[in-house]
């Protein structure tokens, strides 16, 4: 197959990349930074057409991810950038298929689980599922986020694109043990024992495996039944005390200092981020997936995080081994 991901250089695109270039594929991403990668790597600006929409003619799959990192302050600055960076790309990305001869069979665009209403009482599935943004009390930083989320999957529904199915994947926290990646901030508390519940501990987390998430992206290429919105989430969320706790027990480490809410909006300020990952709860349930016979290897938190836990090991342990030789060999 020949996939395009524009907006591959993040951990999520170079995760997907990985899988589908070691399988043989054909893999074309496109980035506002290009570097020398095992694929194929060619520079667009997020928003206007430009030579690389020949890499969409004849494109089995086209996997768009591009849009500006939520790691930050919701400044009116970086919220314009926010909303521009996801709806401009989304629009190129359309346009250009709409332009291809040979469009490609199927379009997977970025959407998030943040879109669903912050609730304990019940899961959100995609026909059921609550849309957030009219919750009481709920921050103007999280109706921001759902404005953002609502908007992007507009812009897919109303794209120029008929002859190519459209998927807006609505997806959980993507837990892979890279550096850099959430569950490696998120193991780092645990390691330094920081890794108490955060805030009151009942909001909950939804999360995928990297490798169940590898796999869903493959069966949405290949199931084309599957349409519209789609969650790519665990089938079993879980609060964040219990998800804090199973994290402890697979890393070995028994205690964790919990993080009271005035503590997370300090280091949030800090860290110029904001809490919404933390203190939103998001209950998702993945009920397309499940209904079209979608099996998960890792469908509970406490064999993932065992998984993971092992993989952040030998990481750990592969990168000592390193250092070490080079301490040794180094000249004198």
């Amino acid at each position: 197959m020949k996939i395009v991901i524009p907006g591959g250089s993040g951990y999520v695109g170079s995760l997907l990349a990985r899988s589908f270039h070691k399988s043989g594929d054909e893999v074309v991403v496109l980035s506002r930074t290009p570097v020398k990668k095992p694929w194929r790597v060619i520079a667009w600006d997020g928003e206007s057409l430009g030579e690389w929409i020949k890499e969409i003619e004849a494109a089995d799959a086209i996997i768009n991810l591009a849009g500006q990192s939520v790691n930050c302050r919701y400044t009116a600055a970086n919220r314009r950038i926010i909303t521009e960076s996801r709806l401009k790309s989304t629009k190129a990305v359309g346009d250009a298929i709409a332009q291809a001869w040979t469009p490609p069979r199927v379009w997977l665009q970025a959407s998030t689980a943040t879109i669903y209403a912050h609730r304990y009482d019940a899961p959100n599935d995609e026909a059921t599922g609550i849309i957030g943004g009219s919750e009481p009390n709920a921050p103007d930083t999280w109706r921001f986020s759902i404005e953002v989320a609502t908007s992007w999957e507009r812009a897919l529904k109303d794209s120029p694109t008929p002859n190519t199915r459209r998927v807006a994947m609505r997806s959980a926290i993507v837990m892979q043990p890279d550096s850099g990646s959430p569950f490696d901030i998120i193991l780092r508390l645990v390691k330094l024992g920081l890794g108490g519940q955060a805030g009151d501990g009942r909001q909950y987390m939804s999360w995928i495996h990297h490798g169940d998430f590898v796999r869903a992206i493959r069966w949405l290429i290949e199931h084309e039944e599957l349409e519209g919105p789609v969650n790519l989430s665990a089938p079993n969320p879980l609060t964040n005390a219990d998800f804090m706790m199973a994290l402890r027990e697979a890393w070995g480490h028994p205690f964790g200092i919990p993080a009271p809410k005035w503590m997370l909006e300090l280091g949030a300020f800090i860290c110029q981020s904001e809490t919404e990952l933390i203190l939103k709860s998001r209950r998702v349930v993945p009920a397309k997936l499940l209904q079209s016979g979608f099996s998960f290897q890792f469908p509970t938190w406490p064999e993932a995080a065992r998984d993971l836990c092992q993989r952040s090991h030998r990481s750990d342990q592969c990168a000592e081994t390193i250092f070490a030789g080079r301490v040794v060999n180094r000249p004198t």
